[in-house]
């Protein structure tokens, strides 16, 4: 988030509560959704150029790595962005809790005064965006469209029923290459979960620049 009033940056504080979404908790998130107002939407990216998620996943040069903060939380103190940003830092240990359906595992953020036509609409100069590559926990969800279609929907649903701000969340479902052994993947899904804030100013230090997640 931002240091000033005129630049929300990304409100982290109020999105970590969002994910964990399941016949038990749907009403529950209904009741605090109230707090996550901003532009949703979701789209499908299943062609053949596409880009496509992995898991696990290394950098080349195996400077970045995925974490595996699920199964193991203390990992998270690996992550730089955690501690530069509070607020993405408890949205990455809910998320990865025991009773969220769903994991982290890989992400990305970034501030920019380059906004499309479609952004103009906030009448602001400078943007923090940021993606979060997620996956179902359980293994069987992980290769079905069906539910992945169903979360995003549903998600995009609550958080349209609130007023907006300036802020815009994007859920991309895409293809997931999951290896359990070294020569042997999987094709499933996972869901890219885009989100933006958007203000006058420049973010604070911490935040800017382009910086890979490991985790």
């Amino acid at each position: 988030m931002c240091g000033t009033a005129a630049c929300p940056g990304l409100p982290w504080a109020r999105l970590w509560l969002l994910l964990p979404v399941n016949d038990e908790n749907t009403t529950f998130f209904a009741h605090l959704c109230f707090h996550t107002s901003m532009q949703a939407d979701f789209s499908v990216e299943l062609g053949a150029e596409d880009d496509c998620l992995e898991l696990p996943w290394a950098s080349p040069d195996g400077a970045l790595r995925y974490y595996d903060l699920r199964r193991q939380p203390e990992l998270l103190l690996n992550i730089q962005e955690a501690f530069e940003n509070e607020e993405l830092g408890h949205f990455l240990a809910s998320i990865n809790s025991p009773g969220s359906i769903l994991e982290s595992s890989k992400c990305d953020v970034w501030t920019t005064s380059e906004l499309n036509e479609e952004e103009l609409i906030y009448g602001v100069e400078c943007k923090w965006a940021s993606y979060i590559d997620l996956i179902f926990t359980q293994s069987e969800p992980r290769y079905s469209f069906e539910q992945h279609e169903e979360l995003a929907r549903a998600i995009c649903g609550l958080l349209k029923r609130v007023p907006e701000i300036s802020s815009a969340a994007e859920f991309m479902i895409r293809r997931c290459y999951f290896t359990a052994e070294p020569e042997e993947k999987q094709e499933g899904f996972g869901i890219t979960f885009y989100l933006s804030g958007y203000g006058e100013d420049k973010m604070r230090p911490a935040a800017t620049g382009t910086s890979d997640c490991g985790w």
